[in-house]
C-alpha cells in the first residue's frame, strides 16, 4: 500500500464515520440541516443568494429505503441504488447543493502563459488544484484592458474543484490555504461557496477527494475529446455527500490533520523502499545473467557434450545452406577461437591466427567455446519507408516494428504503424519476419531484445536474429536472455541519443557459447528465478 491509498483509505473510514467516535452529546446532523435550510432561506429573502429550485431532503422511511423529496414539487422518489454505504446513526445524506450557497465558475479569455507580476491579474489554472493543497505556480496572465469581475476571484478559504480537463485530472477539490491576489477563476474551475457557519470547509474537502464520492462524481462526466471530460456546475451541486454533526466534522479534520504528515513520512518511506526493491531486483537479475555466461548458473554435465558438437551443426547447416543458394560462400569462412597450451585465447581466420587474449572478458568452462555473432547466426536489418511518402504508410496492412513496440524480455504482440502493400513491394521487397523469430535493436536502446508474436516487418534499428542449428528453439531462447549483457559490452559507438553498433561491430560479438542442452537448462533457471522475483 503506498501513500496515497494510505490516504484514501482514512478518508474512506472518515466518511463512513469509523475514524473517530461519535458523541451522542452532538446534535444529529439533520437538525443541522434544518437549521442550514433556515439560513439559506434568509438569504435568498434579502437577495444575496438565488432559490436553489433542486432544494430536496434525503430521508430513511420505514421500509429502510431512502427517499429523496424534493421541496419545491412535492415529488419523492427512492434513490436506494445511489447510496454507496451506511452511515451512522445521527449522520444524514444530502445534496451538496443543500449545505452551500451556491457554485461559481471562471471565464477563459486569451491569456499569456508566463508568471505574473504583483501588479498583474491572472487565470488560475487546473494544475494549481491538487489533492495534497492549493499550488498557485502557474499562471496565465489577463490582458491589461480585460474587465474583472470580483465574482470570480479567488480569496484565502475558498474550495475550488476541477470541473473540465483530462480525466485524471477532472473532479479534484482543495482549499485555498495560501494568500493568493489578482487571481480569476477559469471557466475549468469552479468554486464552491459553503456556509461557514455550518461546516468546516476542510470536512468538504476531504468527502468529494474520497474515491467512493469521487467514483459517483465522475459518472456524470460528459466525454468532449479523447480523454478529455466535463463536468456541469449542476452536476457538482448535486453530487450525494454523507452529512455529520459540526463537532464531528471538526473532530475528523483534526484527526486527518494529524496523520497527514505520517501518512507523508509513510509515503516517502514507502517509495524509498519500492525503489530499493527495483534496484536490489535489477541487480539480481543482472548477477544471474552473469552468471549464466560464465557457466556458473547450472552444472555442466558430461553426457550433453561440448559446444564443439554444436559447432560443427551449424557449419553442416550453412554448408547445405551455401548448396542450396541460400546463403553466400563466404559464410563459410568462420573464425575459430580455441584456448592454446600456453592458457591464451587464439582466434583463426582461414590460416590467419591471432592472439585474441586481451578481448575475452572472462573464463567459462572446458565444454563451452567463445565464437563470434556472426558465425553462429543469421541477422537481418530493418528498414522504414521514407516518412514523406504517404502511399508507404496510408491503407497499411502489414505490422511495423519499432523499438517501442518492442516489449524488453517480452513478446510483441501489438505495434502502432503498418506499412502499406506497396512499401512491401518497393521498399521491403521480401517476406515479412515469421512470428516466433528474435529480435534485438543494436541503437539508442542497445540490446533490447523481444520474441514477435506477430508476422511483423521492422525498422533499420532492429535486426532479426535466426540462430544456425535450432532445435526447438534452445538456442534462440538462450541469445534472447544472454544478449541484453553480451551486446551492451560489444564494440559500440557513441549515438547523437544514445549509443549504436553497426554491422561489423554485431557480427565481432563475442558470445559464450555451452552446448544446446545446457543452453536449455540455463534458459530454465532464468525463468524460474525471473519468476520467484518478480519486478
Amino acid at each position: 500500500m503506498n501513500g496515497k491509498q494510505l490516504k484514501n483509505s482514512i478518508l474512506q473510514w472518515a466518511i463512513q464515520g469509523k475514524l473517530v467516535p461519535q458523541d451522542t452529546n452532538d446534535e444529529p446532523a439533520s437538525v443541522l440541516l434544518e437549521r442550514i435550510r433556515e439560513e439559506k432561506a434568509r438569504l435568498v429573502k434579502e437577495k444575496k443568494i438565488k432559490k436553489d429550485k433542486n432544494e430536496s431532503i434525503i430521508y430513511r422511511g420505514e421500509d429502510n429505503s431512502y427517499y429523496e423529496k424534493f421541496l419545491a414539487t412535492g415529488e419523492v422518489k427512492c434513490i436506494d441504488d445511489e447510496i454507496p454505504f451506511e452511515i451512522p446513526q445521527g449522520w444524514e445524506w444530502c445534496r451538496l447543493r443543500n449545505i452551500i450557497k451556491g457554485t461559481n465558475a471562471g471565464k477563459s479569455p486569451n491569456c499569456e502563459k508566463r508568471p505574473k507580476n504583483n501588479e498583474e491579474w491572472g487565470v488560475l489554472t487546473t494544475t494549481a488544484i491538487q489533492e495534497n493543497g492549493f499550488l498557485p505556480s502557474e499562471n496565465k496572465v489577463l490582458p491589461q484592458n480585460y474587465k474583472i469581475n470580483l465574482e470570480h476571484s479567488v480569496k484565502y478559504g475558498d474550495i475550488l474543484i476541477t470541473r473540465a480537463g483530462p480525466i485524471n485530472r477532472t473532479g479534484i477539490v482543495c482549499m485555498v490555504d495560501k494568500e493568493c491576489d489578482k487571481l480569476i477563476l477559469s471557466d475549468k474551475t469552479v468554486r464552491i461557496d459553503y456556509m461557514s457557519n455550518y461546516c468546516n470547509p476542510a470536512f468538504i474537502v476531504f468527502v468529494l477527494n474520497c474515491p467512493a464520492i469521487h467514483e459517483l462524481l465522475m459518472r456524470v462526466t460528459v466525454g468532449m475529446a479523447a480523454s478529455q471530460v466535463n463536468i456541469s456546475q449542476e452536476n457538482i451541486q448535486n453530487a450525494l455527500i454523507p452529512f455529520p454533526s459540526i463537532n464531528e466534522q471538526n473532530r475528523i479534520v483534526e484527526k486527518i490533520t494529524n496523520l497527514n504528515p505520517m501518512i507523508t513520512k509513510y509515503d516517502f518511506e514507502q517509495q524509498q523502499l519500492e525503489e530499493l526493491n527495483i534496484y536490489l531486483t535489477t541487480q539480481i537479475k543482472k548477477s544471474i545473467l552473469q552468471e549464466a555466461i560464465q557457466g556458473k548458473l547450472v552444472p555442466q554435465i558430461a553426457e550433453e557434450g561440448t559446444a564443439q558438437v554444436l559447432i560443427e551443426q551449424i557449419r553442416q547447416e550453412k554448408q547445405k545452406l551455401v548448396k542450396e543458394g541460400k546463403l553466400k560462400k563466404s559464410a563459410l569462412t568462420d573464425s575459430i577461437i580455441y584456448k592454446g597450451d600456453d592458457n591464451k585465447y587464439y582466434e583463426q581466420i582461414g590460416s590467419k591466427v591471432v592472439d585474441i587474449t586481451g578481448d575475452i572478458p572472462f573464463e567459462i568452462p572446458p565444454t563451452w567455446m567463445w565464437c563470434r555473432f556472426g558465425t553462429i547466426v543469421k541477422m537481418r536489418i530493418g528498414k522504414t519507408p521514407p516518412r514523406g511518402e504517404q502511399v508507404y504508410w496510408s491503407n497499411g496492412k502489414h505490422n511495423w516494428v519499432s523499438i517501442s513496440d518492442m516489449v524488453e524480455g517480452g513478446t510483441i504482440k501489438a505495434v502502432k504503424e503498418k506499412v502499406s502493400d506497396i512499401a512491401v513491394n518497393e521498399i521491403f521487397k521480401c517476406y515479412p519476419t515469421p512470428k516466433g523469430s528474435l529480435l534485438m535493436s543494436f541503437k539508442l536502446t542497445v540490446g533490447r531484445t523481444s520474441i514477435l508474436g506477430v508476422d511483423a516487418y521492422h525498422n533499420e534499428a532492429i535486426i532479426t536474429i535466426v540462430p544456425y542449428a535450432d532445435v526447438n528453439n534452445i538456442f534462440r531462447d538462450y541469445l534472447f536472455y544472454i544478449l541484453p549483457t553480451i551486446s551492451n559490452s560489444g564494440d559500440s559507438k557513441d549515438a547523437i541519443k544514445g549509443k549504436t553498433l553497426n554491422n561489423k561491430s554485431l557480427n565481432n560479438l563475442l558470445i559464450p557459447l555451452p552446448p544446446l542442452l545446457e543452453q536449455k537448462r540455463i534458459v530454465t533457471k532464468i525463468e524460474l528465478v525471473n519468476s520467484k522475483i518478480k519486478g
